[in-house]
């Protein structure tokens, strides 16, 4: 039977990964200067250079977990269209959107019994719950069936390596990750956490290093330590960074030779927790 496989736009792909993959990402919000807008891949309401622009001269952006309502009218579009819909959701160690995700899956079952409507809690955000997508669109493009690519989302999903840095730690003390104190310390000594996340779903700080240059190196040095010898696609995701990403994925290709390397902007919906100079490494990894 067709069938669909849908996420959100906390996944960060660019509409030709979109195609690329041919799934369809339903758009997530957020708010700046007072304003709510959708994100969607191509950012057509609001773009992504536009809205760290903003940040940067101050404005506070902030986000909300997805409603219901538009889960559910993203969903029964292919359902009334005689398609199965296979979702994989934004982590539920960082955001509601998978319960909501689980609610609106729950009505349009006994609205569509007939129809086979899945969800998998992907416990992954940005390029990590991307390459997931990625992964999960190419297989059903081989001709998997809707079974079998949820099988392989549930298997492969805690083999999804995640690790980021970012370059101002002031985004991170106002969502809480640092205190005000250690984000202080951490500015005045130059230090830049690596952080990455869990097999719950969870932000995670892992260590910290003195200077950008090296916590972009770390970010290398954990894929050289828990990398797959096998890479069917890296994404290497930024907000702000171009000139980094570009030296990252060089030396991504020259020590692992992946099928595929793709370097992608960070998206409002996680950069509004970060801010501009993320950096951020996803893999195929033996553990996260």
């Amino acid at each position: 039977m067709p069938y669909v496989i849908l996420t959100e736009s906390s996944c960060d792909l660019t509409p030709e990964l979109v195609e690329r993959a041919g799934v369809e990402v339903l758009p997530l919000s957020f708010t700046i200067d007072g304003k709510n807008y959708p994100h969607y891949p191509d950012g057509r309401a609001f773009p992504i250079a536009e809205f760290y622009d903003r940040m940067r001269a101050g404005a506070v952006a902030v986000t909300a977990a997805a409603n219901v309502a538009e889960l559910s009218d993203g969903m029964e579009a292919h359902l009334r269209n005689g398609e199965d819909v296979l979702f994989l959701c934004f982590s539920s160690g960082l955001s509601s959107t998978r319960d909501a995700c689980a609610i609106a899956a729950e009505e349009l079952r006994e609205k569509y019994p007939e129809r086979k409507i899945y969800t998998v809690d992907t416990l992954a955000a940005s390029g990590g719950q991307g390459l997931l997508v990625y992964l999960a669109g190419r297989r059903r493009q081989t001709g998997a069936s809707i079974e079998e690519v949820q099988d392989f989302a549930e298997e492969r999903k805690l083999h999804i390596g995640h690790w980021f840095t970012v370059d101002d730690l002031a985004y991170l003390k106002r969502g809480g990750r640092v205190s005000p104190t250690a984000a202080a310390v951490g500015t005045m000594l130059n230090i830049k956490p690596v952080l990455h996340v869990d097999d719950e779903g969870h932000l995670i700080p892992a260590e910290k290093v003195r200077g950008r240059k090296a916590a972009v190196q770390t970010l290398f040095q954990h894929m050289e330590e828990t990398a797959l010898p096998e890479q069917e696609a890296v994404f290497v995701c930024h907000t702000c960074c171009r000139e980094e990403a570009e030296s990252l994925r060089e030396a991504i290709q020259e020590s692992f030779h992946p099928k595929e390397t793709f370097i992608t902007d960070v998206g409002p919906i996680i950069g509004a927790h970060t801010g501009p100079g993320l950096m951020a490494l996803f893999f195929t990894a033996k553990h996260r």
